[in-house]
C-alpha cells in the first residue's frame, strides 16, 4: 500500500485529490494538512511513501516544507501540485528535491500513475513537461547547483540518462539493457558525480538544460 500525505491549502483541492486517490486500490491519503508548518510537524509520525505538496500557502510555502525536510533528512519522495502560472516555484521545488509534478486538474489515471511512478523511485521530470517550464530551464544556469561543464559521458552512461530522463527506475534499466541492476547503479553514480549533481532528477534538468539528451 502507498501511503500519501496530501498538503494544500485549499480544501476543494485536497477533496478533489483525495477522492480520485481512494479509487484505487494500492493508494490510500495517510495524512492531509492544509499548511506548511503542519505537514512538517506531522512527517515523523506518518512517514509517507508519497508527498503530494501545493507550493503556494500561507505560512510557510510548499517550498520552505522542502527546504525544512530536506535539511532534516526527512524529505519522502515528493511530487509538487501546481497550476500553469507556478513556473518559478516549480522549478524551485524541482531543485529542492521534488521528484516532478502534477497539475491541480490532474485526471486520475495521470494521478494514480505519477504517485505510483514516484513511490517506485521514478521521476516525472522529462522531455515531455510543459513547453513553459522547458523555458524555464534556460533561466536556472546562474543557480544551479553543479558543475558549470560536466565531465564528457560515455555512449552507455548517455544512454542511461536518456532512460533516466524518460522516468525508468534503475531496475527498469537494467531490464532494458540487459544489464545487472547494481551495474546501473554504478553508471547513476557516475552520471552524478560526472554531472557535479547530488541526486537524478538534478542529473536529468542539467542534461536537458546543457542539450546533452
Amino acid at each position: 500500500m502507498i501511503r500519501v500525505m496530501l498538503v494544500d491549502d485549499q480544501t476543494l483541492v485536497r477533496k478533489g485529490v483525495r477522492s480520485l486517490l481512494e479509487l484505487a486500490d494500492d493508494i490510500e491519503v495517510a495524512a492531509e494538512a492544509a499548511d506548511g508548518q503542519a505537514a512538517i510537524d506531522q512527517m515523523a509520525s506518518v512517514g509517507p511513501d508519497v508527498l503530494l505538496l501545493d507550493m503556494r500557502m500561507p505560512g510557510k510555502s510548499g517550498l520552505e516544507v522542502m527546504e525544512a525536510l530536506q535539511a532534516e533528512g526527512a524529505l519522502p519522495p515528493t511530487l509538487i501540485l501546481t497550476t500553469f502560472d507556478d513556473d518559478e516555484l516549480l522549478l524551485a521545488g524541482i531543485r529542492a528535491g521534488a521528484r516532478g509534478y502534477l497539475l491541480k486538474d490532474v485526471g486520475l489515471e495521470e494521478l494514480l500513475a505519477g504517485v505510483r511512478a514516484v513511490a517506485d523511485g521514478k521521476t516525472l521530470v522529462k522531455p515531455a513537461v510543459t513547453e513553459r517550464l522547458m523555458k524555464g530551464l534556460g533561466e536556472m544556469r546562474t543557480e544551479f547547483t553543479s558543475l558549470s561543464q560536466p565531465d564528457p559521458l560515455t555512449d552507455r552512461e548517455t544512454e542511461i540518462l536518456r532512460l533516466m530522463a524518460g522516468g525508468y527506475s534503475n531496475k527498469e534499466i537494467a531490464g532494458a539493457l540487459s544489464v545487472a541492476e547494481g551495474t546501473v547503479k554504478n553508471h547513476v553514480s557516475n552520471i552524478l558525480s560526472k554531472m557535479g549533481v547530488r541526486d537524478r532528477t538534478r542529473a536529468v534538468l542539467k542534461a536537458l538544460e546543457g542539450g546533452l539528451i
